[in-house]
């Protein structure tokens, strides 16, 4: 499998992985085809994920912009077509109250605004008529142990005073006779507006629009070559050379090895797995009380996640292998079957039907950043942490206004750049560390 610390490029027009989503979305929608000539234009976005959709997108929208997007594979073949598919109001991996001490309140109170107009984006564009397949709202956030749901109150308690926010507190006997008898859940806290989607689906419609408002986005169109010359960027593909006066990088978690100085040892990509089971049958379901198509998260430091499907499976996922090497191999999907079981018991003889990884893209102060170079000519917007889904819209939208040479808010999100990795070549020796480290935290405390 591709593996962006020692890959330069990943590949050019491969088949979408062999996941749920991408068997059940049928055709993709159709696209410019491959470069085959000379462009010289404003701005070139390199990355069709909801990043680079979404960037352009706005820029035609809103700054009437049309960007040229260069794809190496296809529209959302990375992360933005295999995750689980959870809209959250998500801040990456920082809590808003080591925000608030670090920054102070108001700037807290400023991300979280941010992290809010993501989902209110995702919503917006939905209603133009992107069929995603979206389930009722909710999110569950489960203690895995009894002295988690301690924690969980008091961030509930936290949430409510700072923002007003809707937060149920949910019993241990509460969450398994209403929403699912998982016999790891000791209690959860709900969430009333996360919910659950096709991600592939939701990248695809962005094609559409991005494309209807003027944008052109090219597949199997990988950049292998990026050389500066004056004032202009260009970018070589297999056949056709793009001349442009700014370039967005919008590659997140799939970025090449060495595509640009800007971001080089500033990202750690890291693999998340996803099975998806078999259907259930009404009798399973009633034997594990599956009531909910809630989005459902553990409390973890290497957490799991969950949902059921339309079609009445189960979607179970978590960390993955440390290196595109071992993406493939068979352990990382059954040892998530087997925490599956030990959730479900009645669920003993149930076999999962698809299994598939990708890359995350993290920060190394848990955070997301939106970024530019001092000529103002090469941006991006990377380290989602795991928590893109609904905020990467947001960033399209603020990447947008960058280049378009507006203002944005005065927020770490934007105006620092990510910090780089200390060590950076050993970043995957402190990514074995912390997941031991998150293996005994999370068995013994």
């Amino acid at each position: 499998m591709y593996d962006p610390l020692h890959d330069l490029s990943p590949g050019i027009g491969e088949a979408y992985p062999d996941s749920y989503w991408a068997d059940v979305s049928k055709d993709a929608p159709e696209d410019d085809g491959t470069l085959k000539q000379d462009l010289d234009v404003d701005v070139a976005i390199i990355g069709a994920g909801y990043t680079g959709l979404s960037c352009a997108l706005h820029l035609a929208r809103e700054h009437g912009i049309k960007a040229t997007v260069l794809e190496a594979n296809k529209t959302a073949w990375g992360c933005s077509g295999r995750n689980a598919g959870f809209i959250l109001k998500s801040s990456g991996r920082k809590a808003y109250s080591t925000m608030e001490k670090q920054w102070g309140e108001e700037v807290m109170r400023g991300i979280y605004r941010e992290m809010c107009a993501g989902v209110d984006t995702v919503k917006s564009l939905i209603s133009e008529g992107i069929a995603c397949d979206p389930q009722e709202a909710g999110y569950l956030k489960v203690a895995h142990k009894p002295n988690k749901l301690d924690e969980l109150v008091a961030l509930a308690k936290l949430q409510q005073k700072m923002f007003g926010y809707d937060v149920q507190v949910l019993s241990k006997e509460e969450v398994r006779s209403q929403y699912m008898d998982d016999h790891n859940a000791y209690g959860a806290i709900r969430y009333q507006d996360g919910f659950g989607l096709n991600p592939l689906k939701l990248a695809w419609g962005y094609q559409r629009l991005a494309r209807q408002a003027g944008a052109k986005i090219y597949s199997s169109s990988p950049v292998t070559d990026w050389q500066t010359t004056g004032n202009r960027q260009q970018l070589i593909t297999p056949q056709g050379k793009v001349t442009a006066k700014k370039v967005v990088i919008a590659t997140n978690g799939y970025t090449p090895k060495n595509l640009h100085g800007l971001v080089k040892n500033r990202t750690l990509p890291v693999l998340s797995q996803v099975i998806v089971t078999q259907p259930l049958s009404q009798e399973q379901l009633k034997a594990c009380n599956f009531l909910t198509s809630n989005v459902v998260m553990d409390t973890r430091a290497l957490k799991y996640y969950y949902r059921k499907l339309p079609d009445n499976r189960i979607l179970f996922g978590g960390r993955g292998a440390i290196t595109g090497k071992g993406a493939e191999d068979p352990y990382y999907a059954n040892r998530l079957l087997q925490v599956l079981k030990t959730s479900f018991p009645s669920l003993a003889q149930i076999k999962y039907d698809y299994a598939w990884s990708g890359w995350i893209c993290m920060a190394l102060d848990d955070l997301p950043h939106i970024y530019q170079s001092e000529n103002n000519d090469v941006f991006y917007s990377m380290g989602y942490c795991g928590s893109g889904v609904s905020f990467t819209v947001q960033a399209g939208k603020r990447l947008a206004q960058k280049v378009a040479g507006e203002q944005v808010p005065d927020l770490p999100l934007y105006q620092k750049a990510l910090p780089k990795f200390p060590f950076a070549p050993l970043r995957r020796v402190g990514q074995w560390g912390y997941f031991h480290y998150g293996k005994i935290k999370d068995t013994w405390f």
